[in-house]
């Protein structure tokens, strides 16, 4: 009897654990889990092999149209079809929530009056499958849509295949370059007008050399629009370290998807 009860009390224990396993997975659907460093450590090891970098704690229903080989978006009265590639590229050929949500931002900026992108001199940081440069361009930038070299081909598809679909030279200013951040940026002699990035703060190891990038690529008279999800407490202390050498407000938050735009100009020297 007393092994029954004993036997009893193991399963009633291990049914607890699982439980509250469930419970904190739910807590980190679809965002990374904050208290996890083994997670967290696996992350940022993806970050060194381009072949693997999806991130790893998010719920299988909300990875789903990461999965889908093209998405369709309409910004600026346009259709936009963006070819995906999750399984071979990871994180850098997917559309992220931040990409659509800075996208709706900068739409929306425009029509109000309260954002000017007609002519301005713009770059993008981690461009990823171009979505969030084509909208800038079509509401008017100048733009130079930029990534990490393993991200060019996709990237310049994309493109090519809203903006030129004729195969000819494209209807708007936009422009592809490779941008490995912290390295030769000697290529950029003149600051630009307005500098966008969507999800690109969420590992820690890039930190560093991003900061340094967004600090060569801008003066006082820069703005720059961050869009993320913090997944970690050091995405929210990379934040506060741009206040040494920026002015940093948070200009809009999406409960919908948890997505934070944070607007930047460089302090006085």
């Amino acid at each position: 009897m007393t092994k029954v009860l004993s036997f009893l009390s193991i399963l009633y224990i291990l049914s607890v654990v699982v439980y509250n396993i469930r419970a904190v997975m739910e807590v980190c659907t679809d965002r990374l889990c904050v208290d996890n460093p083994e997670v967290e450590r696996e992350a940022e090891k993806q970050y060194t092999n381009p072949q693997s970098m999806a991130l790893v704690v998010y719920n299988p229903t909300h990875i789903e149209p990461f999965k889908l080989p093209d998405r369709q978006f309409k910004f600026v009265n346009r259709d936009i079809s963006i070819k995906q590639d999750w399984g071979n590229l990871g994180v850098a050929a997917v559309v992220w929530d931040a990409a659509i949500v800075l996208c709706d931002y900068l739409e929306k900026s425009v029509k109000k009056s309260q954002l000017n992108l007609s002519n301005q001199r713009l770059i993008e940081l981690g461009a990823g499958t171009g979505l969030v440069g084509m909208v800038a361009a079509l509401l008017g930038a100048d733009v130079i849509v930029t990534d990490r070299q393993m991200a060019l081909e996709q990237l310049e598809d994309n493109v090519n295949k809203n903006l030129k679909p004729s195969g000819g030279s494209t209807e708007v200013q936009i422009n592809i370059q490779e941008l490995d951040w912290g390295k030769n940026l000697h290529e950029y002699t003149k600051p630009f007008d307005i500098i966008l990035g969507a999800d690109i703060i969420y590992i820690k190891e890039t930190f560093p050399d991003l900061l340094k990038t967004l600090i060569h690529l801008s003066d006082n008279k820069s703005v720059i629009f961050l869009s993320c999800r913090i997944r970690y407490e050091k995405d929210s202390r990379f934040i506060e370290s741009l206040k040494e050498h920026f002015t940093v407000t948070k200009v809009y938050y999406d409960a919908h998807t948890d997505v934070r735009i944070y607007k930047a100009i460089r302090l006085c020297n």
